[in-house]
């Protein structure tokens, strides 16, 4: 009987967490809408914008350039590593942390590569290999373009002072609930379009073509910085809907099994007993 007891412990046990996961995929599901509509609405504009300012940076002469898409010798390279501030989200943040790790060990391997993390997970698995020089777990609080322009801000100003040479976003991409596409991205400098890349349309340009240039360049690298934390806030609530979902099935498919030998351990126990019934009516009757 202490055998059913601990089988039914476990039933129990289990039906608690699927009951946990089943809540959080619900809720998850719910957050997941919104912030698949906000960067399904948000991506056109700002795909746009930004190449836009690609096509018209391409134009420019290089003295008339903006300090934004100076090319220098790259020694020195920040890489903004944003992540989630909570787990239970399937290897929604180790994807983040393997892409910043093989961007410092290989790809600027000999070089300074610095960690900015928008997320305290990167972060706290970041911090123990490389250097972070700073941290913004609030911006998940209450997400804003507010909130995300000042980083922005910051990063610009690290550029053009030439604190770092280059500076890499990395965060996962939204495609749908399933799937998250870990992108690496360049922030600055900033990449003009080839020839080949280089749409036809003929642009009329007032005041300039330069001061225009010059006035899109922070609002467009604002509006990408707040594209990819929007990309990885949808994608962070379909991992962990996805996750979540795969755990209530587990433990669902965990109840059964259990129920199953909860059952057979109990039937073997009744047979034990009638057993040793009619074993006990022998005895007294040869008696």
């Amino acid at each position: 009987m202490a055998n059913l007891k601990e089988i039914r412990n476990r039933i129990a046990s289990v039906s608690s967490t699927m009951q946990i996961t089943s809540a959080m995929k619900m809720v998850s599901a719910a957050k997941l809408k919104k912030a698949q509509d906000a960067i399904t609405a948000m991506r056109p504009y700002a795909d746009k914008l930004t190449e836009l300012l690609q096509n018209l940076s391409a134009n420019l002469d290089v003295d008339s350039g903006s300090a934004y898409a100076e090319v220098r010798e790259v020694r020195k390279v920040l890489v903004v590593a944003v992540s989630s501030n909570r787990g239970l989200c399937g290897a929604f943040n180790a994807n983040i942390v393997k892409q910043g790790t093989v961007l410092a060990r290989e790809l600027y391997a000999g070089k300074q590569v610095d960690f900015l993390t928008i997320g305290k997970k990167a972060h706290d698995l970041l911090r123990k290999r490389f250097t972070v020089v700073a941290n913004h777990n609030e911006v998940f609080d209450n997400l804003t373009f507010e909130e995300v322009s000042a980083i922005a801000d910051t990063l610009m100003a690290n550029f053009s002072e030439g604190t770092y040479d280059r500076i890499v976003l990395v965060y996962n991409r939204f495609k749908n609930a399933a799937t998250q596409i870990v992108t690496t991205e360049q922030f600055l400098p900033i990449q003009p379009l080839t020839d080949g890349e280089r749409g036809s349309a003929d642009y009329i340009f007032e005041p300039s073509e330069a001061e225009i240039v010059e006035q899109l360049i922070p609002k467009s690298l604002k509006t990408q910085l707040y594209k990819a934390v929007r990309d990885s806030f949808a994608s962070e609530h379909g991992a962990r809907m996805t996750a979540m979902h795969k755990a209530t099935d587990n433990a669902s498919e965990m109840k059964d099994q259990l129920t199953l030998t909860y059952n057979k351990a109990r039937q073997a126990a009744i047979t034990n007993e009638i057993l040793e019934i009619v074993g006990g009516a022998e005895a007294l009757a040869k008696g």
